[in-house]
This record gives C-alpha cells, sequence and structure tokens, in this order.
C-alpha cells in the first residue's frame, strides 16, 4: 500500500517509511472510555455525572454528583485546583467523567477526573511528535487487513496487531491489563520488530551474474582423502558445490569451531573451482604457508599452487599460471588474474575494504563477479547467523573431527607449585606449553605479572623457552622456531588465532577473568589439535566469577558464544545490529530465537 502524498510529510515527521513501522508505533497506553456498569474502587472509571453542588477553595474543590450509568452519588475532588477549575462545571448539567475510584470513609470519590467528550470506545494513547487524533486517522486509514497482509504478515499477527491499535471492549481485558500487553500480543510486537528488520536487510541483498556456474562434484576429491569427513563438512561443501553450479555470484560465510577442519571445506572449494581459477587470502604468512602445505598435501599433483606473500613473492607467470593462488596481504599489491572464485580465511580480520578489493582486483569483466566464500573460525550464536542469512548466505560447521579431551580448570596463587609439576610432566612427555599473559610491561593498573616480569622465572627454570607478543616484528618466526623445537612459549593473545602447535597440550591463561568469552575458547583451542589429552588453566586472582565457571561448563564455541550473548548487559546488542542503527525496543535477541525462526521463514 503506497503512502498518499498528503501524509508523507507525516511519516517523515515519525521518522518512518512503511506501514509496518507505522503498526510498531505502540500505544503506550489506553483510555477506557467505555461507560461503566458499576464503579470498580482503585480502577479508572467512566461515568455520566450529573452536578448537584460544587464546593471552591485554594486547596480543594469537590463537586458532588449522580453517576447515571451506575445509580451511585460520589465526590470529585480536585486537589489545589486552579481558578478556572470553579467554571468547568454547571449545577444540574451532565457531564461524561473518566478517573481513579476511591473511598473516603463511607464515601465514594473520584480522584482528579477527566472531562471526556466521547464515550464507549477505548481510545489509544501515542507518544509521538504529532496529535494524539492525527496519529488514529494514519492508523485507521493505513492499518487495514489488506495492507497488513501485503506487508507479508500471516492472519494471527495481522489480528493481535489490529487487536492492539483498535481495540474493543470484550477483548481488551485479555490483550492489555494492568497497564502491560498480553504475552501473545508482546510476541507479535516482537515478531513485527525482527520481521521489518529481516524484510530491510533482504532489501539489500543483492544479485550480480557469477564468471563461472559449472563446478565439479567434490566427490574426486574426498574419495582421495586418508580421512573421512564430518557430515557437517559433507554438508557444507555441498552447499558450496550448489553455489559453484548457480549463475549467481555467491557471497557464503563458512562458520566453524576451532579444529572443525574449514581447511579441508577450503580446499575442496579450490578443487571444485577447477579448471578455473581460485584465490585465497590469509591474515597471516604462518596461515598462508599451513595453507600452502595443506593444498599440497591433498589436492591433485597436476594442481598448480602459488604461495605469494611477502616473504615469498612470485613472478608475474606464476601467479598467471597457477590454478590455486594462496596468500596474505601481499595479494593486494599484486596484478592477479581474473578468477572464479575468491576466498577469503579469517575474515574478520580483513576490513571490508580490503575484501572488496581482493574480488575486484581478480574481474576482468565487471558484468560478471567471482564467487565469493568467507572462512571465520569465531562461532557466533545462533539468532545472529540467522539475522545475517538474510543478507548474506551463512553456513555453520560444528562437529570436529576427533573427539578433543580438554581439561579446564580455574586456579589461583595457592595452586601454582602444582601448575609446575603439571608442566614438567608435560615436558617430559615432549608435550609443549603455552603462556598467556595480560601485558608485555608491567603496569601499576593491573595485579598481574607481565612477560617482561615472568620471562626470568621461566627461562632459569626450563630450557625451550620462547618469548612473543603482538608487536614483535618476528612473531612469526618465533612461532615457527617453537613448534620446532620449544617447550614453553610466553606470549599475549597474538596466539589467539594463528599456528598450528600439534604438540601444545597445555594452555595457561593469566587474567583469565579480563578476557572475552570468544578469546578464551579461542586460546583453549590452540591445546588438543591432534587429540592428545590437553589442559585449559584459568588463573585468576578473584575469588569468584561466574563468567569463568560458566566457561569451563561450555562444550563448544557455538555454546560459548550462546553463553556470551546470555550474560551480556541488555541493550548491548550484537555489534552487526548496533552498527545497522537498529535498536529493538521489543525483540531480545538473547531469548527470541523462537520468534526469529518464525520471522525468517516468513520474510
Amino acid at each position: 500500500m503506497n503512502i498518499e502524498k498528503d501524509d508523507a510529510q507525516k511519516f517523515k515527521k515519525l521518522g518512518i517509511k512503511d506501514i509496518l513501522s507505522l503498526a510498531l508505533l505502540i500505544p503506550s497506553d489506553y483510555e477506557n472510555n467505555f461507560l461503566s456498569d458499576k464503579l470498580f474502587v482503585g480502577e479508572e472509571n467512566t461515568i455520566e455525572a450529573v452536578i448537584s453542588n460544587i464546593q471552591f477553595s485554594p486547596k480543594q474543590m469537590k463537586v458532588s454528583i449522580y453517576s447515571k450509568n451506575t445509580d451511585d452519588y460520589l465526590a470529585a475532588i480536585y486537589f489545589h485546583p486552579k481558578i478556572f477549575y470553579k467554571n468547568m462545571f454547571v449545577v444540574n448539567q451532565s457531564y461524561y467523567l473518566r478517573g481513579k475510584i476511591t473511598t473516603f470513609g463511607a464515601l465514594l470519590q473520584i480522584i482528579q477526573p477527566k472531562i471526556i467528550k466521547e464515550v464507549n470506545l477505548i481510545n489509544p494513547i501515542y507518544k509521538t511528535p504529532l496529535r494524539n487524533e492525527t496519529i488514529k486517522a494514519l492508523m485507521q486509514k493505513y492499518l487495514t487487513h489488506k495492507s497488513l497482509k501485503e506487508s507479508g504478515l500471516n492472519e494471527k499477527h495481522i489480528k493481535n496487531i489490529l487487536d492492539i491499535h483498535f481495540p474493543n471492549q470484550s477483548s481488551f481485558h485479555i490483550i492489555y491489563k494492568n497497564r502491560e500487553f498480553s504475552k501473545e500480543h508482546i510476541k507479535t510486537i516482537k515478531f513485527l520488530e525482527i520481521f521489518r528488520y529481516l524484510q530491510k536487510l533482504s532489501s539489500k541483498k543483492t544479485y550480480l551474474s557469477a564468471i563461472f556456474s559449472e563446478g565439479r562434484k567434490p566427490d574426486g576429491f574426498i574419495k582421495n582423502l586418508p580421512f573421512e569427513l564430518t557430515n557437517d563438512q559433507k554438508k557444507v561443501i555441498n552447499e558450496i558445490y550448489s553455489d559453484l553450479n548457480s549463475p549467481k555470484q555467491a557471497r557464503r560465510v563458512v562458520i566453524g569451531d576451532v579444529g572443525c577442519g574449514k581447511t579441508i571445506v577450503i580446499l575442496a572449494t579450490a578443487f571444485m573451482a577447477y579448471p578455473n581459477k581460485s584465490i585465497l587470502m590469509a591474515p597471516t604468512t604462518i596461515l598462508a604457508n599451513q595453507l600452502f602445505e595443506e593444498a599440497k598435501k591433498f589436492l591433485p599433483q597436476d594442481f598448480r599452487i602459488a604461495l605469494h606473500t611477502q616473504k615469498s613473492t612470485l613472478s608475474a607467470d606464476e601467479i598467471k599460471n597457477a590454478d590455486f593462488i594462496i596468500g596474505t596481504h601481499a595479494l593486494l599489491f599484486t596484478n592477479l588474474p581474473e578468477v572464479a572464485v575468491v576466498m577469503i580465511d579469517e575474515q574478520h580480520r580483513f576490513g571490508t575494504k580490503q575484501r572488496h578489493e581482493l574480488s575486484l582486483k581478480t574481474m576482468e569483466n565487471r558484468d560478471k563477479f567471482p564467487h565469493i566464500f568467507q572462512f571465520s573460525a569465531t562461532p557466533i550464536p545462533r539468532t545472529q547467523a540467522m539475522i545475517e542469512s538474510a543478507i548474506i548466505d551463512v553456513s555453520i560447521i560444528k562437529e570436529i573431527p576427533f573427539k578433543k579431551d580438554i581439561q579446564t580448570k580455574i586456579i589461583n596463587k595457592s595452586d601454582f607449585k602444582n601448575l609446575l609439576e603439571h608442566i614438567k610432566n608435560e615436558i617430559e612427555k615432549n608435550h609443549q606449553v603455552l603462556i598467556v599473559y595480560p601485558l608485555v610491561e608491567a603496569s601499576e593498573n593491573i595485579d598481574y605479572q607481565s612477560i617482561d616480569e615472568a620471562k626470568e622465572f621461566w627461562q632459569s627454570r626450563f630450557e625451550g623457552v620462547y618469548v612473543t607478543h603482538g608487536k614483535d616484528k618476528e612473531k612469526e618466526k618465533i612461532l615457527i622456531d617453537f613448534r620446532e623445537k620449544g617447550t614453553i612459549l610466553l606470549a599475549t593473545t597474538v596466539v589467539e588465532v594463528g599456528i598450528s602447535l600439534p604438540r601444545l597440550t597445555t594452555v595457561v591463561i593469566s587474567a583469565a577473568e579480563r578476557l572475552g568469552m570468544a578469546t578464551l575458547h579461542q586460546l583453549k583451542g590452540r591445546v588438543g589439535r591432534i587429540g592428545l589429552k590437553s589442559y585449559c588453566f584459568l588463573y585468576t586472582n578473584t575469588e569468584k566469577n561466574e563468567r569463568l565457571n560458566s566457561f569451563i561448563k561450555t562444550k563448544d564455541g557455538f555454546e560459548v558464544a550462546e553463553l556470551d550473548l546470555k550474560l551480556r548487559k541488555s541493550g548491548d546488542l550484537l555489534d552487526g545490529i548496533a552498527q545497522s542503527g537498529e535498536h529493538f525496543e521489543w525483540f531480545d535477541i538473547r531469548e527470541d530465537a523462537e520468534i526469529l525462526k518464525e520471522a525468517r521463514g516468513l520474510a
């Protein structure tokens, strides 16, 4: 239903553009102006009052009245009346009054009653920049069964919305009781908020033509692997296979937990794109090297795989002739050939501009676009996944190829002796230990040791102690050296996402209460990568911490994401939603997953 030209300015003043937004201007209260059959003490009542006497003083005006509709005598009381109140009433005339009924001894009173012009209707009260009568007129004109149906709502939600804006006497006590809407009507309001938001997102989803749409089946790749894929890996590979066979450009985010086997999905994608070229950008040289080694191991031997980083640059011909190009940011400063598939690993580590720039650099024909697949090891709550899928396809990998055996425990100073003994035992088994510190240098503001303060202790007691941090220019070399020769690594959260350390079985996280849930999970995910019995120690000076106690009970990253969301302050919505300028008044992303699921199905 189109908004008439005369009403467009009114909609603009209200800050809305469509009928669903109008429907979401929920009344702040109602005036129930139906004449009462009997008086209810303690509640608002509407009466037809005949005036019999008026007594005025600066402190109080008392008006003696007879209620025709309930056959009662009572007093209308106005406290601290203005002088013009004297002329409000004329003796022996009738007025419609609305106010709260109380008792004073045996006398019934109606306190500070309002004179109303119309009775036998329920009047919604709207708090907006426009007059209430103007809003009501807009509601009457635009909120119809037909317009709401055309907006995509089903019969249940249409009825509830019309109930809210146009209540009748018979159902009003069900819809609105004690100044609150019924649970059923609140569900509809929540549904309407998220449904409208999903529609808004969907309208931004654009469909572009793909460079190619003839992906080959992944069977040849999968059957030659020396291990069985998980059901989730197979499902996501099949989703990508469907994407590659569509004439529309794919834009899919693959989200998986730490160690879920996203690398194999990446390699399967390159396999399915062949003989067309594909490209992968990773955030660090270490990750790019790891992916390159995995590609050489699992892709067919005739696959021409190229690695391009700042430390391993390729010639123009080598890049041009490659079937699968793996690299870092260095790719953004290189002449690239046209490719059919662009993949980005750890996509949150790159800005939107960088991701877009990589796609543009691989396009010769600006009318057709490469398929884009982004991979992330940061699990998100299912509510966020459902919302994001309105604008981009989202795939989830929850299963991991083997069961991890990681014992998570909260420790403090009194446990340090036992921790030392544990570390010695693990090193004797040729295992490695990671100790994560909150700071590189000492600080008066934090009651924990820094790396600088702690390294002498570890280096004096153990061989093969390595140290690195975020600002260390040699961190990638140090991590590689540690993997091959080290026993203990002292670091900051630089290792949250990074090099695979198969012998790492223990991580100690100092000042654990200062880190977010996702970071704790990523650090915990550094150990037990090949199924070894592993340990995650959360070192803290605080006696009790609800977040840490909850964290040690979680099983996977998606559970951590749900828990993180649950523990957030109310109003602290997910970044993507907050940044879009959307602030929900009714819908709660932490609690309303089922409502979101229904809205997503309709939207």
